[in-house]
């Protein structure tokens, strides 16, 4: 009986680095399109309190006047274009993990803004969204009456 479990540890061991490789191939084609370039979607980080939304995209290489935000309902549509590199001369690529071209990426907000109020700043090629939340939205204190 020791040996067999001696034996099945090991390939108990290799199931689960199987898994583990099978898991890291699918996250890593969740980042790159159809066509087996990398996704230009920016990277976002979203953080939320009672008064407003904040949303962070990483956009180096985009200048402000490329992107365009609009917020319809409860949701945030970010547009623009991550232009080419432009090498001089002929060159031969060893690796190309930066992207180019044009995005379009979507979030649901998780409460209705003031659209009239939104802020948007880039700053070291990080676009912040300020999404301030819709008055007749937020949390309302109700006093009790006795």
């Amino acid at each position: 009986m020791m040996y067999y479990r001696r034996k099945w540890l090991p390939e108990r061991y290799q199931a689960m680095q199987q898994f583990q490789k099978e898991m890291n191939r699918l996250f890593d084609q969740s980042m790159v399109t159809r066509y087996g370039m990398p996704s230009c979607n920016p990277l976002m980080n979203v953080y939320t309190s009672d008064e407003h939304a904040i949303i962070q995209a990483e956009l180096p290489g985009v200048s402000p006047d490329q992107v365009e935000i609009s917020v319809i309902g409860e949701s945030l549509n970010i547009r623009g274009e991550r232009a080419a590199a432009n090498m001089d001369g002929e060159v031969t690529y060893h690796r190309q993990e930066r992207s180019c071209g044009k995005f379009d990426r979507s979030i649901e907000l998780p409460f209705p803004v003031n659209s009239d109020k939104v802020e948007a700043k880039m700053n070291n090629g990080i676009l912040t969204i300020i999404l301030p939340r819709a008055e007749e939205d937020k949390p309302r204190r109700i006093q009790v009456r006795s």
